[in-house]
């Protein structure tokens, strides 16, 4: 939603891009994509249309996704603190928090809740406190294991772009209401599942996507974006013509002027080729 509580419109200007969502989104619950989202995706860029998928996974998760969604483009991961080359499988950037920020974060959430464990995502692969484990995030692959303060004093610790933390338990939009109250000056920090994720300040899905696109000539009104959860609502505001599904969190379906069906009933797949049908009015 603007700062002004108004929503996003659709845009009468020509689309260019796509920007999507994974997870919640373009995936179905199982994570995978159908028959017909594969196709919509390939109608898009036969099209004209750039694919970028916007999510809040690491770009070491990105390979797994290449197998679901196919070869489309690019994948701006970790809510905007890092692009992945999908096609070439290669990171491109990534932008990471200050070290003296991640500690401040820390100090500050085990301060409130004093049960709460962290991981860490840096180029080169994922740290995890002993406490932390959540299968989602593929755990069992953490080359370190160590407390926050010793990843984050590591050599590792300079490289880290995002921060999760974990905390089962407590309800998710408490978790990040609380955590925004005593940690949110030091660092961005969203969710879009039980987990907090954190990046550093001023850096979002919106942040990243519209640095993108500027370098490449696309205006914000020249977007067409889908998301589901919380960290998906700077994009969504971002972007010209912004949808949530219909299995999106209250807050996001609050923030958007346009609707497409659940995840698990191809809405994005329908959406874009209602988009690739209008093309011929431009």
């Amino acid at each position: 939603m603007r700062e002004d509580g108004g929503v996003n419109h659709t845009s009468s200007v020509r689309p260019r891009l796509i920007a999507t969502d994974l997870d919640g989104t373009l995936l179905r619950s199982d994570g995978t994509v159908s028959e017909r989202t594969r196709e919509a995706l390939t109608l898009a860029e036969a099209a004209g249309l750039c694919i970028v998928f916007v999510t809040g996974r690491p770009p070491r998760w990105m390979d797994t996704v290449r197998t679901i969604t196919g070869d489309h483009g690019i994948a701006i991961c970790s809510n905007g603190a890092a692009v992945y080359d999908v096609r070439q499988r290669e990171l491109v950037s990534s932008a990471a928090l200050r070290p003296e920020d991640a500690l401040a974060v820390v100090k500050a959430l085990r301060a409130e809740l004093p049960e709460v464990a962290f991981a860490f995502e840096y180029p080169s692969g994922f740290a995890v406190e002993q406490d932390y484990t959540s299968p989602m995030w593929g755990d069992q692959t953490a080359q370190r294991v160590g407390t926050a303060e010793e990843i984050l004093g590591s050599p590792e610790g300079d490289g880290v772009f995002k921060m999760l933390a974990r905390l089962p338990g407590l309800d998710p939009d408490e978790f990040l209401r609380r955590a925004l109250a005593v940690a949110g000056q030091y660092a961005e920090i969203t969710r879009s599942s039980p987990m907090l994720e954190i990046s550093a300040l001023g850096v979002s899905k919106a942040t990243t996507l519209a640095r993108w696109c500027a370098a490449r000539g696309v205006t914000a009104e020249e977007v067409v974006a889908f998301g589901d959860m919380p960290n998906d609502l700077p994009m969504l505001d971002w972007a010209g013509t912004a949808f949530a599904v219909a299995n999106a969190h209250p807050l996001v379906l609050a923030a958007t002027a346009h609707r497409a069906a659940d995840h698990d009933e191809d809405g994005v797949a329908q959406v874009i080729e209602s988009v690739v049908r209008g093309l011929d009015r431009f």
